[in-house]
């Protein structure tokens, strides 16, 4: 544990000016809160926010932050109150304690907590104060380097929630040096056996190469001096765990890994940086679409430099950052750079981010999003995102992750720019919204009134905004429908157990579920976002029959028949497995089976002998139950196959079709599917219905194709 006086000279260094008294009496109020509590290592537990402080100071965070480390258990494992820390440091202070107390008292790693609930509590406690972040991933760090005195289970647990959590948060606040860290001491933990094999060959290819980083080193400057540019070269290999993550996703084997030297080159001006790239690639062949100008295009965290790859010593590849000071400064610091000190004044760094702001546009789009799951995917598209740049037609400058596509500029624009798009030019060339957008390229979008969100946007955007933007308007457009469609699923469902479907059961759904109410509920399942099952189950979970049960055999699929009775379908209505049915006997110890609502049955309400008290048995059906669609589709290529394809993965067959309007822009058709039950019919309209060249889907219900009339076939007997 190093002494007060060290850590105020450490502090000093870069803020004469800092309140000496103030970090003293931090450091005395600490030791003496956690006298007596000691680590896992049997070390004095003091030495822990110690440490924290002087990792933040080799960041050189203000003195507020510093003292807020020194204070960060003190709330949550000594005596002291908010109200004595605020006596003692202050209002600010205390505050910055409490907010570090509350984020270490989320219990992110618990198996009760959604991994998305996590991160949107992470993302409420930034938005207060950033610099309570900065003390958790300063806390964090500390922890990790000394997990080896935990029990191992506790290990895997803390380097878990590191590598899903802690460590790209580091990264997206553009910290990469605690990232890295903070993934490499995971690692280590979480696979051992795959650290160490890294490990090895390195050994390994150093002893065969001898010191490749002092080669290419003294390469560049003897370059450098050579064009009369005075720069720092700082060389490194990268991380252990950045060689496996990239072996994983190129599925490469070590050997052929190429880039796996990095050099950082510290200008005096940016023009410098500019001429250092001449000079490298000049001495260098440049490796094709491996160069990014973060100087002229920075990334939002406030990142700025310039990457390029080329071919050095003996073919190896090497990545080499060229920047200034100041933009070095960002880049180890990222959003921190903003509470920096230097030569004794806060740093004025005009690449700094406002942090107020970073979070602000970082947190917006994930408010608007109020479904968990997908709350989740618009956090790790922003997290683990890299960018391209493009042009608006005015000249504006539009960052996106890489693999944006027209659709994310639309939506970056503007919500409205983006539903009202129809189509899109990238440097006057008109392409389709799939297109993916380059670096440099012009980019128009173009719009008409009436146009709304198609579901398969869904499927082209990348960025969380536009993915959120989309599933709203879908959401809102189709929502009435969806409701419709899903009550009746809903009852046929709750139906087949014996119970119905009333608004207090729905209710009850919604609150299992954690969705908003009961038309949340009918609205998904609806739009095949939520099986009936899984409804049913939430609130009969001891009534829903086990995904194992046995198949029903197509004879004996209907009960209330006797022994010598045989059942058809009526035709007139085609009554499938989960509706409510009714019988009308026939000549010949037949039966005819008739969905409870069909018109035919108001033919034979005189004769109530006829009819009979019939419901479908419990089980799997086999897909048999012929049902006719009635589609209106786009006359354009391909749409026919598409339906097929749509119905073919829905595991449904097609037994018969038949056109019956011919058009120039639109065909109508009747296409007979055998299916198994009613819930799979819906799932196999809700896929029909999402398609844009279908105008709409329909059960066909009437008497068509020559079918006999029911009246003349079902005569007494």
């Amino acid at each position: 544990m190093i002494p007060v006086d060290d850590l105020i000279g450490l502090v000093r260094a870069y803020n004469p000016k800092s309140d000496q008294a103030l970090i003293r009496k931090a450091y005395e109020f600490g030791k003496a809160a956690h006298e007596g509590q000691t680590r896992h290592s049997g070390e004095p537990y003091f030495s822990h926010p110690v440490e924290v402080a002087r990792i933040l100071a080799e960041q050189r965070l203000d003195d507020s932050t510093i003292i807020t480390a020194l204070l960060h258990d003190t709330i949550e494992d000594t005596g002291a109150s908010y109200e004595v820390v605020a006596e003692q440091f202050g209002a600010e202070i205390a505050d910055l304690v409490d907010g570090v107390t509350k984020l270490t008292n989320l219990q992110l790693s618990s198996t009760e907590t959604k991994q998305a609930e996590n991160f949107r509590k992470l993302f409420i406690a930034m938005s207060r104060d950033l610099r309570v972040i900065l003390v958790k991933l300063a806390d964090r760090l500390h922890n990790m380097r000394t997990i080896r005195a935990v029990k191992p289970e506790k290990q895997a647990q803390k380097s878990r929630e590191t590598m899903d959590i802690y460590a790209p948060l580091a990264g997206r606040m553009g910290m990469q040096w605690m990232r890295e860290e903070l993934e490499d001491l995971a690692f280590k933990v979480l696979n051992p056996e795959g650290r160490a094999s890294i490990m090895r060959r390195f050994i390994t290819l150093q002893n065969e190469t001898d010191d490749v980083i002092e080669r290419i080193t003294n390469d560049m400057k003897s370059e450098l001096a050579n064009a009369q540019i005075d720069a720092q070269i700082i060389g490194r290999a990268k991380k252990p765990y950045s060689i496996w993550r990239k072996m994983q996703e190129k599925e490469l084997a070590f050997s052929r890994l190429s880039d796996i030297y990095g050099f950082r080159i510290v200008a005096h001006s940016e023009a410098d940086c500019y001429r250092i790239l001449g000079v490298i690639h000049q001495r260098w062949r440049a490796i094709p679409g491996r160069f990014k100008d973060y100087i002229s295009q920075p990334k939002t965290n406030g990142y700025r430099s310039i990457h390029t790859t080329v071919s050095g010593r003996d073919g190896k590849r090497v990545e080499v950052q060229i920047r200034t000071q100041q933009m070095h400064d960002v880049a180890e610091s990222g959003v921190a750079a903003h509470w920096s000190y230097r030569d004794g004044v806060r740093a004025e760094n005009p690449f700094a981010v406002d942090p107020v702001k970073w979070i602000s546009s970082l947190s917006e789009q994930f408010d608007a999003e109020d479904d968990h799951d997908a709350f989740l995917e618009v956090v790790k598209l922003e997290m683990y995102s890299d960018q391209v740049f493009c042009f608006s037609p005015k000249g504006d400058v539009i960052k996106l992750p890489r693999g944006a596509t027209p659709l994310d500029f639309a939506y970056a624009i503007h919500t409205r720019i983006g539903d009202a798009c129809v189509g899109a030019k990238i440097d006057h060339m008109r392409v389709p919204l799939w297109t993916r957008i380059r670096n440099g390229q012009s980019v128009e979008i173009i719009t008409a009134e009436g146009q709304h969100p198609q579901p398969t946007w869904l499927d082209i955007a990348v960025t969380g905004k536009a993915k959120s933007a989309i599933r709203r308007a879908l959401r809102e457009i189709d929502r009435e429908r969806f409701i419709r469609l899903g009550r009746e699923i809903a009852r046929s469902a709750f139906e087949s157990i014996g119970k119905k479907a009333t608004d207090k059961v729905l209710e009850n759904a919604a609150r299992k579920l954690r969705l908003q109410d009961g038309d949340e509920v009918l609205a998904r399942l609806g739009s095949a976002e939520v099986e009936s099952r899984s409804v049913v189950r939430a609130v009969f979970p001891e009534l829903v029959k086990k995904e194992n049960a046995e198949q029903v055999s197509a004879e004996r699929a209907v009960i209330g028949l006797t022994s010598d009775q045989h059942f058809r379908r009526g035709e007139c209505c085609q009554p499938l497995p989960g509706e409510r049915i009714v019988g009308l006997t026939f000549r010949g110890k037949g039966v005819d089976v008739h969905k409870i609502d069909c018109d035919t049955l108001a033919k034979f309400e005189d004769q109530p002998e006829r009819w009979l008290d019939l419901q479908w048995q419990d089980g799997k059906h086999p897909a048999i139950y012929a049902v006719t669609l009635d589609l209106t589709i786009g006359n354009d290529a391909g749409v026919l196959g598409r339906i097929c394809t749509l119905i073919g993965e829905e595991k449904a067959n097609i037994s018969n079709l038949e056109f019956l309007d011919r058009k120039p822009d639109y065909y109508r058709l009747l296409i007979d599917v055998d299916v198994r039950d009613a819930e799979h019919l819906h799932s196999i309209m809700s896929a029909l219905s999402a398609e844009n060249d279908i105008a709409s889907v329909e059960r066909h219900v009437e008497l068509a194709r020559g079918q006999r009339d029911a009246k003349t076939d079902l005569v007494e007997p």
